[in-house]
């Protein structure tokens, strides 16, 4: 479990990013932080492995002040996938999958084993094991970042708008493959978007965010189309676009979004 309490954040020239912020985050679930640019999602996530040190409060991973922690083991204990991939340029697939696995100190042979599996995974084929990243596609990119995240089978997983960079046919698939890893893997995931229908579809809980860091709304996706908390929470998940009012359906087993015609508009996870 992950908990801010009343946790602040400014930056150098008096800009809060970060407000009184308090949350709990379930174990073993998939939470999005999503709004638009300047709300302090991305600060938030990274207060998780101290890239970001907050001004105020506390982030604790089961009871534990993170601020206690060595940063470094800290962060090799916690996987981090973030919007570009962040992979070496001059090592292969294989090399940048088991970075996190070589700095602790595991040998070259079981590093190398790890790899190959969680390779396999994530969906991708081991022949591209001795490709370098420029040989590889934007989505086979990122699937190699999901993997170095994963290789030390770390419980919580922070994702930093990793699909957003990517094109929308890629980004659906992209999508899909977290949510089947989700299902098989069980862990606590971390997600930062500004696209509101990528954290219905992903989130088991999402938090929507205002500026300098104030929660609008926290809950499942369906309880927020249901009941919006307020004006700006109904004009950023699109109930105030031409009065056009959605609704969750289930379709062959899948809950989507439905808006007054009987077109459906998004999925919700589940």
């Amino acid at each position: 479990m992950i908990e801010y309490r009343s946790v602040s954040k400014t930056f150098p020239g008096g800009n809060a990013a970060v407000a009184d912020f308090d949350l709990v985050i379930p174990s073993r679930s998939t939470t999005v932080f999503v709004g638009s640019s300047g709300c302090g999602k991305t600060t938030l996530l990274r207060m998780v492995n101290r890239m970001v040190e907050p001004t105020g409060g506390q982030v604790l991973i089961d009871d534990v002040d993170v601020a206690s922690r060595n940063p470094v083991e800290l962060r090799r204990s916690i996987g981090y996938v973030m919007q570009a991939s962040g992979l070496l340029p001059h090592r292969t697939v294989l090399d940048n999958v088991g970075t996190v696995l070589r700095l602790q100190g595991v040998s070259r042979a079981e590093t190398r084993s790890r790899s190959f599996e969680v390779l396999e995974t994530v969906g991708l084929d081991t022949a591209l094991a001795d490709r370098y990243p420029h040989q590889l596609s934007g989505g086979q990119q990122q699937r190699v970042g999901v993997a170095r995240a994963l290789v030390t089978d770390p419980n919580i997983l922070l994702m930093d708008e990793p699909f957003g960079a990517v094109d929308p046919i890629v980004r659906d698939e992209l999508q899909a493959e977290l949510l089947r890893l989700q299902r098989e893997l069980d862990k606590t995931i971390v997600f930062v978007t500004h696209d509101i229908d990528e954290a219905f579809l992903l989130g088991d809980q999402v938090v929507i965010l205002a500026k300098g860091g104030e929660r609008a709304q926290v809950g499942a996706p369906a309880d927020i189309l249901a009941s919006p908390a307020n004006d700006f929470v109904r004009s950023f998940v699109g109930l105030d676009k031409g009065g056009r009012e959605l609704h969750v359906e289930e379709r062959d087993g899948v809950r989507v979004v439905v808006d007054g015609q009987g077109r459906a508009t998004g999925v919700l996870k589940g």
